[in-house]
């Protein structure tokens, strides 16, 4: 199973890590209002798995994907909350092997792409984005792997968001920045809905 075809419905994946259960049906419905359909709900907080649960039960244009997923028991207690795929930080080996939903490892070196391909992976998280050497970074890694694509994530906003969307190696791109944490506590979705529409359109046309 590839995680390529959700990765191909919005440009940016925003990367959530919700708090408050009850913050979870508005925010997944005004980045939806907004035009972003892919969603990462991360597990680190206690209401994650139940977050994912409520949006996969109560928002159905979306598609829920766990993130910072770290072992097997992670993945599979995501799978049984309604994601449909899911983001990891890293490459563990019991990413190679099948998995009930499909799963996207994170790399940031040439070796750590090589051990995914020799499993018949595609495609990965490069993470951390910017830290590990960008949108250059990723242009290096085009010449050799010519077959993979990527969702870089970690340092990415509005101002180089553009410079990594334009490479042809990379899908998406995931960002915290389009549902803020002040304007989650604050209840201001009118404002994630307008972040979300801006981020939809750094699709390219």
């Amino acid at each position: 199973m590839s995680c390529r075809p959700y990765l191909s419905l919005s440009p940016v994946v925003p990367v959530l890590t919700i708090e408050r259960i009850e913050d979870a049906v508005p925010l997944a419905l005004a980045l939806v209002a907004g035009g972003l359909t892919v969603l990462e709900v991360t597990l680190r907080t206690p209401v994650a798995l139940e977050a994912m649960t409520r949006i996969a039960g109560e928002v159905p244009d979306v598609v829920v994907a766990a993130g910072t997923v770290l072992s097997a028991k992670d993945l599979e207690r995501s799978a049984k909350a309604g994601a449909r795929f899911a983001f990891s930080p890293g490459l563990a080996d019991f990413m190679l092997e099948p998995q009930a939903i499909p799963i996207l490892p994170g790399v940031a070196t040439a070796s750590e792409i090589m051990k995914g391909l020799e499993a018949g992976l595609d495609t990965f998280k490069f993470f951390p984005a910017v830290p590990a050497g960008g949108a250059g970074a990723l242009k290096g890694f085009h010449g050799p792997f010519q077959s993979v694509a990527f969702c870089p994530t970690g340092g990415i906003g509005p101002a180089n968001a553009r410079e990594f969307l334009g490479l042809p190696n990379v899908l998406c791109i995931g960002g915290s920045w389009v549902a803020p944490d002040a304007a989650v506590r604050a209840k201001d979705f009118a404002t994630i809905q307008a972040l979300a529409a801006d981020a939809k359109g750094l699709a390219r046309v």
